[in-house]
């Protein structure tokens, strides 16, 4: 739980906060987007939720639904939960009251007693004045008995902070909000003029929706949810058309890629669309922000060719933004804002640890590891978290040194708390970002991951496309668009160090595809395997033929390449340590080419991982290493000067990059 949900959960989201007030600050009619915030489990959707509920709660009518718990959350069930919450009382307004959605579901709730649909128009308004009674007896309203059979879908999003859990229970806070004056003629003749109903007596209509729900077939269930859709929206519209009411009202969706949260947002997208687009009304006062880390099946397939709309990033969203890119008003994609959660940079990392330590001022000796911790996580705010708290109660070395390098090598195979979770950090972070997956397929996305691109990986190992397609379609790769083939790198990072732990597989995967590469002739991506299966020589004879032949840009362009291939290095000791057990078994006596780049590749390579080198120790070395090679060319030395200050004055990258 954090203090404030703006200052630690949020870093890099403000543009979300900025496009959320925009929406809230239009007029009642104007049209607003259904903004969708789409990432992989742990990028940070639900602080998002938290900290629009902290920033806009105390003013705004909100309401906050997740949609991913356990138990399942009918539509009518959803509605009651947001609309119940809707209905808090604010200083600046008068309560809001929802007369129609409460009506319909009341109308629909018990299965009336009756034999026929003219006994059930005579006696339905005294079956309804029963049902409520009832209901406000036990729970003190109607909307509030909801909370016995879904209120778990309110419980808090994660990090909320202390004032946002403060607004959402007074949201929740029960009491007698009786429906005002228990008369229902006024709501009922808007069910009798709805244009899916067909009976045109309000009284019969109601009793329509009766018979939908408990005698009807599954055409019948999806329109009376239609309609309850479409009450809550005139509900919002009449609200505001009053005095002293909100001018809009917010709700939060999280987890909305489960079957009941696709369910939720196809209802409203329609409801919506149905009323502004085919029967020409104004559009309703709703400010949508809702969470996936699905890619949703209504959008067509995950590659995105099919769907009109390209992934927006949340740092420049705007309604601007939205109108200049949004599809026609003809389809119903018309209302999606999608945008594409980023990791953390650098300084993003910095300032998170920071802000914690106002809480926890056990991390003041680990600020220094921002750098390290972003190499390795690549940003992705959960794992950020994740090692912050690993840190503050593990007995890891404070003092920056070998020890502490020691320590870190082997970080994911410690555990966070002892006694509590008996998972390493591994094991807790795969076992949250792969939610779902099975043994089965868990082994062979590791074996997968040995490829830089996994389409490759999945290809030549037989996974074939479907798990490509389910890594793809839970924003498991790189890029924030489509294009991209590359594992997250924080994912790659956790499923190598559990490929690492089987030798034999390790080998023959790395074997498998430099000989495709080979194959291909595509000598850099083959030499880029040797590697990790510590074929040194190879690499370095390939390295030493190239030296002289090509342009020395184009020579540490390739060697770049090569030298981020993962390893299998021992988990003791440090980054000199690590490099003592590559060193060849007989040294040469004289400086070569080949020695130079030799061992230049060895110490880049264990540079190039964040676990074997956190500290960037090795900076001076690979320096060291570019200012001989420039002695040992005659001409187009310049380039391997630069590189060589490069590393020697280095700058850590505010974004991840192949360079840790």
């Amino acid at each position: 739980m954090a203090e404030s949900g703006t200052g630690v959960g949020f870093r890099g989201r403000s543009g979300i906060i900025s496009l959320v007030g925009e929406c809230l600050r239009l007029g009642p009619t104007d049209e607003r987007p259904v903004t969708m915030l789409l990432g992989p489990r742990g990028s940070g959707a639900s602080e998002a939720h938290g900290a629009l509920m902290e920033r806009f709660g105390p003013e705004t009518p909100f309401a906050y639904v997740n949609l991913g718990g356990e138990q399942s959350l009918l539509p009518r069930y959803a509605l009651a939960l947001l609309a119940r919450q809707l209905e808090r009382k604010l200083p600046r307004y008068r309560r809001s009251h929802f007369p129609r959605l409460t009506l319909g579901l009341l109308a629909s709730d018990h299965q009336l007693r009756m034999t026929s649909l003219e006994e059930g128009r005579r006696t339905i308004r005294r079956e309804l004045d029963a049902f409520q009674e009832q209901a406000e007896a036990r729970y003190g309203d109607y909307l509030a008995a909801f909370f016995e059979v879904a209120g778990g879908a309110v419980g808090a999003p994660d990090g909320a902070s202390t004032a946002a859990l403060a607004l959402l229970r007074d949201a929740l806070r029960r009491g007698r909000r009786r429906l005002p004056g228990r008369k229902f003629t006024s709501s009922a003749a808007w069910y009798g003029d709805h244009r899916l109903l067909r009976s045109r007596d309000p009284w019969e209509a109601l009793v329509e929706l009766n018979l939908w729900r408990h005698d009807g077939d599954e055409d019948d269930q999806e329109r009376l949810d239609r309609v309850l859709f479409s009450a809550l929206l005139e509900d919002m519209r009449s609200n505001v058309r009053h005095s002293f009411m909100p001018r809009s009202y917010l709700l939060l969706l999280d987890n909305s890629h489960t079957e009941y949260g696709r369910r939720f947002l196809d209802l409203l997208i329609r409801a919506r669309h149905d009323d502004v687009v085919v029967a020409g009304a104004d559009c309703d006062p709703l400010t949508v922000v809702a969470s996936s880390n699905r890619w949703l099946p209504r959008w067509g397939p995950a590659t995105g060719d099919q769907w009109p709309w390209r992934l927006r990033g949340p740092d420049r969203a705007s309604l601007e933004d939205w109108r200049e890119h949004r599809p026609g008003r003809d389809s119903d994609d018309t209302w999606w804002y999608p945008l594409r959660l980023r990791d953390l940079n650098l300084d993003e990392v910095r300032v998170r640890i920071e802000l914690e330590l106002h809480h926890h001022p056990d991390l003041a000796p680990f600020t220094r590891l921002a750098p390290f911790i972003h190499r390795l996580t690549g940003g992705l705010p959960r794992a950020v978290s994740q090692i912050l708290e690993l840190l503050r109660h593990s007995a890891v070395p404070t003092e920056d040194g070998a020890e502490q390098d020691r320590w870190l090598r082997t970080l994911p195979d410690r555990t966070p708390r002892e006694g509590e979770d008996p998972r390493t950090l591994a094991e807790a972070a795969l076992d949250h970002l792969l939610r779902g997956l099975g043994p089965a397929q868990r082994v062979a996305l590791e074996e997968c991951a040995a490829a830089r691109d996994l389409s490759i990986g999945t290809r030549l190992l037989g996974s074939g496309d479907s798990l490509f397609g389910e890594v793809r379609g839970r924003w498991l790769l790189q890029s924030p668009g489509m294009v991209s083939s590359s594992l997250h790198p924080w994912l790659r990072r956790l499923l190598l160090w559990r490929l690492a732990g089987r030798p034999d597989d390790w080998d023959a995967v790395h074997e498998l595809l430099a000989e495709h590469f080979r194959s291909e002739g595509r000598t850099v991506q083959e030499m880029y395997h040797r590697l990790a299966a510590e074929r040194i020589d190879e690499v370095t004879g390939y390295l030493v033929a190239r030296f002289p032949a090509v342009p020395a840009a184009q020579w540490i362009s390739e060697f770049n390449a090569i030298t981020t291939a993962p390893n299998r290095l021992g988990q003791a000791g440090g980054p000199l340590e690590l490099l003592a057990g590559l060193a060849p078994d007989h040294p040469p006596e004289a400086v070569t080419a080949a020695s130079v780049v030799r061992e230049l590749i060895t110490v880049r390579w264990v540079w190039s991982d964040p676990l074997a080198d956190p500290g960037m120790r090795l900076n001076n070395l690979i320096a060291d290493g570019f200012n001989q090679l420039s002695r040992l060319r005659r001409n187009d030395v310049v380039s391997l000067f630069n590189e060589a200050e490069r590393y020697r004055h280095w700058r850590h990258p505010l974004t991840s990059t192949s360079e840790g």
